[in-house]
């Protein structure tokens, strides 16, 4: 990797691509993690740089009101306060020259508002990528979360200016690395998550390398129904059952599913996997399961979180979450959360012990191929 140390910015307009696509809800942020794990980058270019161009996204534009919905300018709020300094606002309808050459601290709003013409940011459209580029002198690349994908202004501008990779940057790929080679056995994954569709690059990916993997959340479901178990109203994915037999006939020690569950039936109630009827929504692990998880991580030295093992946001079904997260804050392991909902939850419950991505996708891709088409090299 070129890494941000290693490049002279002395004196140099420097855009930074950050990834500061944070959860907001009734205007305010609920988690501000990716903002604060990029501000080591950002002082170290107001130090060293004679200008500081930000650049990021937020949600995804594809409609005039989610441009509406979706502004950065809550975002430039917390990040001047976090900075205690002032930084500029710019949109795009501003002479950008004149606003470039009159400050020296800027973020740019939403780049994905160009995504409204033919989806230029998302399809690193080149004349955008021009556009972007032109506001500076030096790119690094600092969005992690989104460096699995070709965009404007990553990929694109990575080819026009010199370009390097940030501190967080850097810091993700040198932990996630350790899931890859050279992690400390026993190592036990933990997967969360809806579909099974969407893990199955990461499932094969790490089977090899664990020695155990729990598996919760809604995915659970098309593994247990796979198996015959009646999993009520739960999400399964019947084109997945044959992989889900195939990966539990091959590795029947390593898989380990969940043995109970809190459901929804007319209020909360308690059922053991076999219990489970028709009218039964499915959303937390209980006490059986818990226990048994507890076991598996107890005895690990390496472990990987990837995803909430229930509704945790509802906290009626908080209680396998909240559980999990008081096991990890006792262990002495190497934690690693796999960003998006694990961060959250991490952070909610205050797990303070692990490694915690700012990725989501781009982590799990990470885990999946070993690199990720963003990163500067």
């Amino acid at each position: 990797m070129k890494r941000l140390e290693d490049m002279n910015i002395e004196g140099k307009r420097v855009i930074i691509r950050c990834d500061f696509n944070v959860p907001i809800e009734n205007g305010i942020i609920k988690d501000d993690t990716r903002i604060v794990n990029a501000l080591k980058t950002i002082n170290y270019a107001i130090e060293k740089a004679s200008k500081v161009i930000i650049l990021s996204h937020l949600g995804r534009i594809k409609t005039e009101e989610d441009k509406q919905n979706n502004s950065l300018k809550i975002v430039c709020d917390r990040l001047s306060e976090l900075l205690n300094k002032k930084v500029t606002f710019v949109t795009y309808d501003e002479d950008v020259n004149k606003v470039v050459n009159d400050n020296d601290l800027i973020l740019f709003e939403n780049v994905r508002y160009f995504d409204l013409d033919n989806k230029k940011e998302s399809n690193e459209d080149p004349e955008l990528s021009k556009y972007f580029a032109s506001f500076g002198d030096i790119f690094i690349n600092e969005g992690f979360g989104v460096s699995h994908r070709e965009c404007a202004s990553l990929t694109g501008i990575s080819k026009i200016l010199p370009s390097c990779n940030g501190f967080l940057v850097c810091n993700e790929v040198d932990n996630l690395s350790n899931l890859l080679d050279g992690y400390e056995k026993p190592y036990t994954v933990c997967m969360g998550g809806k579909k099974v569709s969407d893990k199955i690059e990461l499932i094969d990916s790490l089977i090899t390398k664990c020695d155990y993997m729990l598996i919760s959340g809604l995915m659970v479901y098309t593994f247990l129904a796979s198996k015959g178990y009646k999993t009520g109203k739960a999400f399964v994915e019947e084109d997945s059952f044959e992989y889900c037999k195939s990966l539990l006939e091959k590795y029947p020690e390593k898989i380990v599913l969940i043995k109970d569950a809190y459901v929804r039936n007319d209020g909360k109630k308690y059922r053991l996997i076999n219990e489970i009827d028709d009218n039964d929504e499915c959303l937390d692990i209980g006490p059986e399961t818990i226990e048994t998880f507890k076991s598996y991580l107890e005895k690990s030295k390496t472990i990987f979180i990837n995803g909430p093992v229930g509704l945790f946001e509802d906290p009626e079904y908080e209680y396998g979450s909240k559980s999990l997260c008081e096991i990890l804050k006792n262990l002495d392991s190497k934690i690693y959360a796999g960003g998006g909902e694990t961060t959250y939850m991490f952070n909610k419950y205050g797990v303070d012990n692990a490694f915690k991505s700012t990725g989501g996708g781009a982590t799990l891709t990470f885990l999946s191929s070993g690199t990720l088409i963003g990163i500067i090299k």
